[in-house]
């Protein structure tokens, strides 16, 4: 029986304690639960940081990706998290999403694992479907991105003269189409090819190359030209 259940954290040992812990032994040593704990700061009168911590863990399966997707209303309906305690998750969450977006923005797009790495962060956690555009300079490297559609659960509609007309107004030589499925499926549908193939038709007649089309769904994507179909 874990005789620290029924101790508050400050009663805890202080090679136990979340804050003590990361001091004396750095952050990568801490659980998920005990990095959570750290953000929730207190507990209630029944439950320490570590169990509300734990509790907004299972309410995710335990999936931090599954987390991230959580909005400050849903956290509040998790016993003992009021409406700070979600801000302050949420907050961080968006803080280490907003990192891994800016993390290769200036390199060069050699393929689909770059397109992936700066649009996951954007995508991957969003319960309804959004459309944007990459565009990139002679070098293939990012000049802008902009969402150009956004949908409901299963469909987004993106317009083709918006997205010619922005590459043409910042003169990019290609063109990378991002969308997700927040179904989890990155397989593409009949829509998704045909609007592809159009768009591919519009940018040709500008002497624009269209580099890629990519799903994003959770971990995974798929990429229209690694399949042939650009």
């Amino acid at each position: 029986m874990d005789e620290n259940k029924y101790l508050s954290i400050k009663q805890w040992a202080a090679d136990d304690r979340p804050r003590e812990k990361l001091l004396a032994h750095g952050v990568r040593t801490l659980s998920d639960a005990e990095l959570l704990a750290i953000l929730i700061s207190t507990g209630t009168k029944n439950l320490s940081a570590i169990d509300l911590a734990r509790s907004v863990l299972q309410s995710a399966g335990g999936n931090l990706n599954r987390l991230g997707k959580q909005t400050v209303a849903d956290l509040t309906k998790i016993n003992g998290i009021g409406e700070a305690k979600a801000i302050s998750i949420v907050a961080a969450l968006e803080l280490g999403r907003r990192r891994k977006e800016s993390k290769i923005e200036n390199d060069k797009i050699g393929g689909p694992d770059d397109i992936f790495e700066i649009m996951h962060p954007i995508l991957g956690d969003l319960p309804h479907e959004e459309f944007w555009v990459l565009m990139l300079n002679r070098a293939n490297r990012l000049i802008d991105k902009q969402r150009v559609g956004s949908g409901g659960l299963n469909a987004t509609i993106a317009d083709v003269r918006m997205i010619m007309k922005l590459a043409l107004e910042k003169l990019a030589s290609s063109i990378v189409l991002v969308h997700n499925h927040p179904s989890g499926s990155n397989a593409p549908s009949n829509e998704d090819k045909q609007l592809t193939a159009k768009i591919k038709e519009a940018a040709k007649f500008f002497d624009i190359n269209l580099m890629d089309h990519i799903i994003v769904a959770d971990k995974r994507y798929y990429s229209f030209c690694n399949a042939g179909l650009i």
